[in-house]
């Protein structure tokens, strides 16, 4: 069963998640195995994210090479709020 992962992070600002996404694209992390769908979602000069993964081992694998870049960032990592999906309507 896929997994929603919401998180929100400290001192995530729109200019910090655009340098994120370069370090992912640069690492080879841009479009990673498992997720199938990302969204940026931005409140206040605040980046939070929702992602869905196929699986907890896809996400943790992910974890890997987000996390340091994150960290480089100065982003104060937030824990997420993970629930299986129960539905998904598209349109």
């Amino acid at each position: 069963m896929a997994q929603g992962i919401y998180f929100v992070h400290e001192g995530f600002t729109p200019e910090k998640y655009d340098e994120a996404i370069s370090r992912l694209e640069a690492a080879g992390a841009g479009s990673p195995k498992g997720r199938s769908s990302h969204f940026a979602l931005e409140s206040d000069g605040a980046i939070q994210v929702f992602d869905v993964w196929d699986s907890q081992e896809d996400f943790d694998a992910f974890g890997e090479t987000l996390v340091p870049i994150l960290s480089d960032l100065g982003v104060t990592l937030g824990a997420p709020m993970v629930a299986e999906v129960y539905n998904s309507i598209s349109g």
